[in-house]
This record gives structure tokens, C-alpha cells and sequence, in this order.
């Protein structure tokens, strides 16, 4: 199974990214994830680059989002509301057929933020009938330096967490997969 996780923060030392990157760490067996963190080498979306005109990076981001069985979103909260760039992202996508059917969860790496959360699962329950609101991950990193994040993220009760999460989540992606619409094994792992 291959979950794409991207980062809301073009920042090189985000916690976010950080957070997405201790998820790798702990991959139940047989999941493949991969971080993208780069939403500044995205242009901006305008539908007049739609179709044919659509900018070669663009393709490869959605190259990655076609490729992958689920999808997990990680941002900070800029002026109380989604950054420009995780926007940008999601509004290049919204009129694809890449991100239809993707399940999707959230992780966040702050105590604050709830504002941008609200927010963002208002937009991604519009982008996607999979959005998982129930799936989400929230251990508090900010302030601290990335030496300290790492150590955070390896403590046995965060690993357990970070794990927990993945799984839940991977489960949610298996019972859409065989159809199973009914009950699954979701859980919130904050």
C-alpha cells in the first residue's frame, strides 16, 4: 500500500514535515509512505493552466496522487486559517479525477490550530467523499528544535501513537478497498 502524506509548510525545519517524516518510521509492514514537502514548487493554480497547459510540476504532484491509496495532510495554521500554498495544492486538484476515491486523514504537530482544522476538513470533506474526520493524529512539537523532535518522536508512547494512527488509517483504506462501507476499525489516535 503506498500513502502519500504532504506537508502544508514549504518551511525547510516544519514540524509538520517532521512529524510526516517520524510517520515513515513507524509504516505498519507492506505500507510505503512518502513525504511531499515542497508546495512552493507548485505555480499557482489558475484554470486557464488546466488541461494541456497544465505546468510539468503540477503533473508530477499528481502523478503522485494518482499512484497512492491514501493520502495524509499535516499543516500548520497560518493567520488562523489553510497556508496559501496547501490551498494552492488542494485547488489543483479539485477539478482532477487524481484525488477522487482517495481516502484522506489529517496529522497536526501543533496544540493550536483549530481554527485552520476546522477549516480544512470543511474543504477536504468537499474535495473528497473519503475524508476520514475520525482518523487524525495530533502530537504537539512546536517550539521545539529538530534534535528535540526526533527524540520526542521515538519515545515508545509516541511511536505507539504515530503507529495507532497508521493503522487505523490503513484499515479504513482495506475496508474501501473490498467494499466493506458498513463498520470499520477507525480510531482517533489523538
Amino acid at each position: 500500500m503506498k500513502l502519500l502524506t504532504i506537508s502544508g509548510s514549504a518551511r525547510r525545519d516544519s514540524v509538520n514535515t517532521a512529524l510526516l517524516l517520524g510517520l515513515k518510521d513507524v509504516a505498519p509492514e507492506g505500507v510505503e509512505l512518502s513525504v511531499f514537502h515542497r508546495l512552493d514548487t507548485l505555480p499557482v493554480f489558475s484554470p486557464d493552466l488546466e488541461g494541456p497547459q497544465t505546468p510539468a510540476e503540477v503533473l508530477e504532484f499528481l502523478a503522485l496522487v494518482s499512484g497512492c491509496d491514501g493520502i495524509i495532510i499535516a499543516s500548520p495554521e497560518y493567520v488562523r486559517a489553510i497556508p496559501g500554498g496547501l490551498k494552492n495544492v488542494i485547488d489543483w486538484m479539485v477539478s482532477r479525477f487524481e484525488v477522487i476515491g482517495k481516502p484522506i486523514a489529517l496529522a497536526h504537530a501543533s496544540h493550536r490550530g483549530d481554527d485552520m482544522l476546522t477549516s480544512l476538513r470543511l474543504v477536504l470533506s468537499t474535495v473528497s467523499d473519503q475524508f476520514l474526520e475520525d482518523v487524525f493524529l495530533r502530537i504537539p512539537l512546536i517550539g521545539k528544535t529538530p534534535d528535540e523532535i526526533k527524540t520526542l518522536l521515538k519515545r515508545p508512547e509516541r511511536q505507539s501513537e504515530m503507529h495507532g494512527f497508521l493503522s487505523a488509517f490503513v484499515a479504513a483504506i482495506h475496508a474501501r478497498q473490498t467494499g466493506a462501507h458498513g463498520c470499520h476499525a477507525v480510531t482517533n489516535a489523538s
